[in-house]
């Protein structure tokens, strides 16, 4: 019987910066949005090219909590507007119908930072301003880069009660793949959620060998599983409120190396595999070319 993996599109903001010619922001790529957003519409179009099945919003910094912090609150509902449109003229222009659209509930104060999460009702408000905001224009929603099991239970939750698909993916400690980066173990992670209704779980914006030690444990833990890891050399410079300015791009992390971890996770018997930071459309061509040659049938969710 023919394997069927779901391929996800790679990292939208480091992808961004490059072809903006900008510096970074605190919001990244998301201004963007609103100052350029056929160049994000560009960009979904490329990683759709490229073999990707799923294209994920470019709204992941367009938190509450972040606009407060580094611009406006008033930029909530303009910029998942203009996110929502470019992906969906995207995939239109793609002339791909098989190609589904991913909402994003992130981090909701920082990558990477647990210690900043807020508590559990504030995070579940905020997930829940977030997902009214793109429910009705998105076919799954992609929990990311969560590093607290709070967030993750609050994400999960919010999703799932507005009668979403929905999908959550952790972030690990590159130290020590056995617990998320707020150094939870990844089994209690999994065990809070699992029971919430998410159709997958996942770890992702960890590094390919973080990714690849943490394969088995899931695989042990849930039915659908997968990964998608980050690019950087260290992820310890990056602060609050700050930009990426300061993380440095792996240089043995071209797309045939990614694609051969990739490929990996999917031999291991993961269902779902893509990328995240500096993994851009060449990546993930070079996945689906090793997917497609060694039989595997390339979907969407």
């Amino acid at each position: 019987m023919t394997k069927s993996v779901t391929l996800l599109d790679g990292g939208m903001g480091q992808e961004l910066i490059r072809r903006s010619g900008l510096a970074p922001t605190p919001l990244w790529a998301a201004r963007l949005m609103l100052d350029n957003p056929k160049l994000v519409e560009a960009l979904h179009l490329d990683f759709i090219e490229a073999g990707a099945k799923v294209i994920s919003l470019n709204n992941y910094v367009a938190t509450p909590a972040r606009l407060a912090r580094d611009a406006s609150p008033d930029l909530f509902e303009p910029i998942h507007k203009a996110a929502i449109k470019a992906a969906g003229s995207a995939r239109d222009k793609s002339g791909r119908n098989d190609v589904m659209i991913s909402g994003c509930l992130p981090p909701l104060v920082a990558s990477y930072k647990p210690e900043l999460a807020p508590g559990a009702q504030d995070c579940l408000d905020q997930y829940r301003r977030l997902v009214a905001v793109q429910k009705s224009a998105v076919d799954i929603m992609l929990c990311e880069t969560i590093a607290t099991i709070r967030e993750g239970v609050a994400a999960v939750t919010a999703s799932v009660e507005a009668g979403l698909r929905t999908v959550i993916s952790f972030t690990l400690d590159d130290k020590n793949p056995a617990v998320l980066r707020s150094g939870e173990a990844l089994t209690d992670a999994v065990n809070a959620v699992k029971t919430l209704g998410p159709e997958a779980i996942m770890v992702n914006c960890s590094s390919p060998e973080t990714v690849t030690a943490a394969m088995p444990a899931l695989l042990k833990s849930f039915a659908a599983v997968g990964g998608y890891a980050n690019g950087f050399q260290s992820i310890t410079p990056l602060r609050a409120g700050g930009t990426t300015a300061g993380l440095k791009t792996r240089a043995d992390l071209g797309p045939a190396d990614y694609a051969s971890y990739a490929f990996g996770w999917a031999k291991a018997g993961a269902k779902i595999i893509g990328g995240c930071c500096e993994v851009g459309p060449h990546h993930i061509a070079e996945i689906h070319r090793r997917l497609v040659n060694a039989g595997y049938k390339v979907t969407a969710f």
